[in-house]
């Protein structure tokens, strides 16, 4: 049986389940090549950075499934979960990946509606008559 390793990788509302095994550093996103599925080379470059950093490029293949969010969201879910897999491939890879913030999980989110305001925190313009 091949050594397949599983990770989970997420931002904002976007969440990447990833398997990372070694190969010859085929890459897909969705059943798809990434520029396809990203359609931006800096997306891609995203994606790329965990091996960059770790100088595994082409060592490893990678297959993802991603949903929700938006394209730059999923982006950097599957760099996180790529960081996450890494580390379970080769824990001394883990100062690399954490001193170049690639394990860390971005929280910010958007914020919620709130009732009463014209948006998240403005509210409506106050008249005296």
């Amino acid at each position: 049986m091949e050594n397949k390793l599983f990770a989970v990788g997420s931002r904002k509302t976007a969440t990447a389940r990833i398997w990372l095994s070694p190969g010859k550093g085929e890459i897909t996103i969705n059943h798809r090549k990434p520029l396809d599925y990203l359609g931006r080379p800096d997306l891609v470059d995203i994606v790329l950075s965990p091996f960059k950093t770790t100088n595994t490029v082409g060592q490893f293949d990678l297959a993802c499934q991603v949903a929700g969010g938006g394209i730059s969201a999923q982006a950097r879910a599957i760099a996180l979960g790529v960081a996450r897999a890494l580390v379970g491939m080769d824990s001394n890879l883990r100062k690399t990946l954490k001193s170049a913030e690639l394990l860390k999980r971005d929280p910010r989110e958007k914020e919620r509606m709130k009732y009463g305001l014209a948006k998240r925190r403005k509210r409506f313009q106050w008249t005296k008559r």
